[in-house]
This record gives C-alpha cells, structure tokens and sequence, in this order.
C-alpha cells in the first residue's frame, strides 16, 4: 500500500514524533510512547502499526511488550522481530478503508481495560 502522507499528518497531530519505515515490503508507522487505554499497564510503550495487509490481517498493531490488566483471552499470536526488536500482536481484525488513526483506534480496543 503506497502511505498515504495525509493520514500520516492527521496522525501526527497527536503523536507528532512518529516515523515511518519499511521492512520486508511492508510499510509501518512507528509510534514512540503510544498512550494505552485507561487501566492497563504499562500505560504507554512504543508500537509498530502495519498500515499493510499481512497475515491475513487488514492492519496489524505490534507493540513492544505485552499488556496486562486487558482481557486474558487475547490471543497474542503475533510474536516478531522487526527494525532488530521483538514486537507482539494479538488477533484483532480491522477493516479495509480506515486512515491512520482509524486504524489505530479500532487496535486500541483489543487493550481495553478487562473488568472481572
């Protein structure tokens, strides 16, 4: 997918130190200190999303540590290096045709604070 350099600016309006790269013909959005959900720890880490399709996922949001106090159910499934670090993902779908922060909203869900 060619990057959309207008999404990337609304993107950067809130995370205005964002980088974009390339690896292995994939197109990602690095995000240092993405601000997680209210509730989980930590409350923020640094993030990788993939604005290209790829494991049969529209999008895929790899952070660099595994989140706690979010639904034990998740399955984290995606366990990767990219860019020489370990990345982690869970299984959660988006949808084509969503921006940037679209995008990274719908993958914020997947860590929403889980309520016994």
């Amino acid at each position: 997918m060619e990057v959309n350099s207008d999404w990337i600016e609304r993107l950067r309006k809130v995370y205005p130190e964002l980088e974009v790269l390339k690896e292995g013909g994939f197109s990602y959005i690095f995000i240092k200190d993405l601000i997680l959900p209210d509730g989980v720890i930590p409350e923020k880490l640094d993030a990788l999303l993939c604005i290209d399709r790829r494991d049969g996922y529209d999008s895929r949001l790899y952070v660099s540590e595994k989140i706690k106090e979010c639904d034990p159910s998740r399955n984290w499934n995606g366990n990767i290096v990219l860019m020489d670090k370990n990345w982690f993902a869970v299984s959660w779908k988006t949808q084509q045709g969503l921006t940037y922060i679209e995008m990274l909203m719908v993958h914020l869900k997947a860590f929403e604070k889980w309520e016994k």
